[in-house]
């Protein structure tokens, strides 16, 4: 067997507990702390299910997100490869209109986001284990652009199982699980400091931060929430080697 290719690692691979638990607004901040550290940081959703047709052509609101919270602004089309119409598991929306999702594009997708930038803050889909086709996962995603995960546990009843289960699945994948934030999607989650307590015990990687309640218009206002995890991100894409 040949030796494993060893590389700089370029971004970070921002996944969730579930969908909907705050992955994009996670996304955003960490852009604009990493920003606000003179790093020239984008993001990048490489697939989205449920688009919105513009004269410009499909148009995810997530990752229109990511590309306002970005410096430089790349191509739509760098950002988001597959936009995909229907607002459901990517498999279904690809076979709705007969395409094929592959890593290679992907990839030279994320290659060519790094050649512009210090740093890729690459948003996944759904939950961890949510496949993007038959014979593509997430985990080939992160391993194709060699980058490591960054788990975003949306703080809420149920949530330390979800935490548990897609921290171990992210190792058992075999991928560099950098460290988790918590995002306070339930204003009236009365437990969510012992919550979190647990959360730290059992996640074997470290808490990088916690985002309070939000809204979409607050992208730019929640980086300063996200300081540890910008240095630790960019202290890893200095010093970190991935595996590929």
């Amino acid at each position: 067997m040949s030796p494993a290719r060893v590389r700089m690692t370029r971004g970070i691979y921002v996944t969730g507990t579930d969908t909907g638990i705050g992955k994009t607004t996670v996304s955003c901040a960490l852009l604009h702390a990493l920003r606000a550290r003179g790093l020239r940081a984008v993001g990048m959703k490489p697939v989205a299910s449920g688009c919105e047709r513009t004269a410009d052509g499909w148009r995810n609101d997530d990752a229109l997100r990511l590309l306002a919270a970005s410096d430089p602004r790349p191509d739509y089309a760098l950002v988001n490869l597959y936009a995909l119409p229907e607002p459901t598991a990517p498999e279904i929306a690809a076979a709705d209109v007969g395409v094929s999702l592959a890593s290679e594009p992907l990839r030279v997708a994320f290659d060519a986001l790094s050649a512009q930038s210090d740093i890729v803050v690459v948003e996944g889909v759904g939950g961890w284990a949510a496949p993007l086709s038959a014979r593509l996962d997430q985990a080939d995603l992160a391993r194709a652009f060699g980058i490591p995960v960054l788990l975003v546990v949306g703080l809420r009843l149920g949530c330390i199982n979800h935490a548990r289960l897609t921290a171990g699945a992210i190792r058992a994948d075999g991928l560099n699980l950098l460290g988790w934030i918590g995002n306070a999607l339930d204003p009236d989650f009365a437990r969510c400091e012992e919550t979190m307590a647990i959360l730290d015990r059992v996640i074997a990687a470290p808490r990088l931060g916690l985002l309070p309640h939000w809204t979409a218009a607050m992208d730019a206002t929640l980086h300063s929430a996200l300081a540890d995890a910008a240095d630790h991100v960019a202290d890893f894409r200095q010093g970190g080697e991935v595996a590929t």
